[in-house]
Formats: structure tokens, C-alpha cells, sequence
């Protein structure tokens, strides 16, 4: 009974190890993310970066596209270092994503300040949802299809207005998506603590993109509601 006891013990603190070498790891790699996303942001305000310049909607589903066969490649390589590679890849991709937000805010007086602003309130949003998931370690994974349900809505919204072209529905959506992505981070940074997410590079992914989204919607509604013209 007696080794019984023990081993289940040495099952769990394995599991344990496990779970905080994961979480560990995801950190590290979703802070060394941020360099290529920085790059690549940088990279596309100097050269005036627009994928957006042709058919709204060509370039909506085209970016999709991209984006997916990265995400794609990510989860067929995520046991190996290719799998970091293409991670890295595809945040260089994204910086030069988020360029184009960013050359239109540093348009407004204020637009240093509130890029600088829409920053620090998703680190706040982050580190206080990664603290509530860390120590609280309930278990959120019940989110998952509502989240899943209000991604897919979120995007159809999205492509809709590509057409409709209604300033009212574009700030709705941002308001939605900052709430529905921080439900994200929630949730993801739970599925490691739990040990639903096993694999540091899936989960760096995850965790990269609700960052990526509150910041760009946070963003967008600063600029809508506190940017000033010059």
C-alpha cells in the first residue's frame, strides 16, 4: 500500500514538473516572439507596408490564408526546432501585420502615447489574467466552445463589415474582441497550468495570438475614442 502511495506521489510531482516546464518554456518563447513581431512591425512602417491596399476582402481572406498555413505548419512541426522556427516566422509575419494599425495611429498628435497606452493595458490584461490562472488553478477549459462560438461570430462580423463599412460595428467589434481574446488568455494560460496543453510551442502560439488581438482592438478603440488630429 505503502509503494502505492509513493508512486502515485512521484506520478503527480511529475506532472507537476511537467506542467511548470511547459508554462516555463511557453513564457520564454512568447517573450523572444515579441523581437520578430517588434521587426517586423518596424520593417513595415519604413517601407510603408500595406496588405491591405488592393480588394479589402481579397486581402482579408488572402492574410487568412497565410496565416492559417503558418498555424498550419506550427502544429506539423511543433515537436522539433522547425517548429520554433516557423513560430518566428509567422510573428515577423504578424509585425508586419500590425504595421499598418500602427502608421495610421502615428498619424494622430497623440499616437505615440496611446500605442504606449494600448500596450501597457495588455500587459495588464495578461499578467493579471496569467496570475488569476496560475494561482487560482480552476479549471476554465468549460470555456472552450462558447469561446470557440464567439471567435467564428467575430469573424464573420468582420468580413461582413468589410462591406457594410459601418464605424459603429467596427468599434463593437473591437470591444467584443478585447473582451472575447482576454477570455482567450484565460482559458489557454488554464489549459497549461492544468495540463491540458502539453507542447510549449502550441501553447506560445495560443497564448501570442489573444496577446496580438487585445492589443490591436484595444488599440482601435483608443484611436476612436482619445485620438487627436494634428
Amino acid at each position: 500500500m505503502q509503494s502505492q502511495f509513493q508512486v502515485a506521489a512521484n506520478h503527480a510531482q511529475g506532472l507537476a514538473l511537467q506542467r511548470n516546464r511547459v508554462l516555463r518554456n511557453t513564457y520564454l518563447l512568447l517573450a523572444l516572439s515579441m523581437v520578430p513581431t517588434v521587426l517586423g512591425a518596424w520593417a513595415g512602417i519604413r517601407v510603408g507596408f500595406s496588405f491591405f491596399a488592393g480588394s479589402p476582402l481579397i486581402s482579408f481572406l488572402l492574410f487568412l490564408g497565410i496565416a492559417f498555413g503558418f498555424m498550419w505548419g506550427i502544429e506539423k512541426t511543433k515537436n522539433s526546432g522547425a517548429g520554433v522556427a516557423l513560430l518566428l516566422g509567422f510573428t515577423f509575419f504578424m509585425g508586419l501585420m500590425l504595421s499598418r494599425i500602427l502608421q495610421y495611429a502615428l498619424g494622430f498628435a497623440n499616437g505615440g502615447s496611446l500605442i504606449a497606452l494600448a500596450a501597457g493595458g495588455t500587459g495588464v490584461i495578461f499578467f493579471t489574467l496569467a496570475g488569476v490562472a496560475t494561482v487560482t488553478r480552476r479549471d476554465f477549459s468549460g470555456l472552450g466552445k462558447f469561446l470557440f462560438v464567439g471567435l467564428i461570430l467575430l469573424l464573420v462580423a468582420m468580413l461582413a463589415n468589410i462591406f457594410l463599412q459601418i464605424p459603429a460595428v467596427a468599434l463593437t467589434i473591437s470591444a467584443i474582441a478585447v473582451l472575447l481574446f482576454s477570455a482567450y488568455l484565460l482559458y489557454d494560460i488554464s489549459r497549461i497550468v492544468s495540463g491540458g496543453e502539453t507542447n510549449y510551442v502550441v501553447a506560445t502560439l495560443s497564448v501570442y495570438l489573444d496577446i496580438y488581438n487585445v492589443f490591436v482592438h484595444l488599440l482601435n478603440l483608443l484611436l476612436a475614442f482619445s485620438g487627436e488630429r494634428d
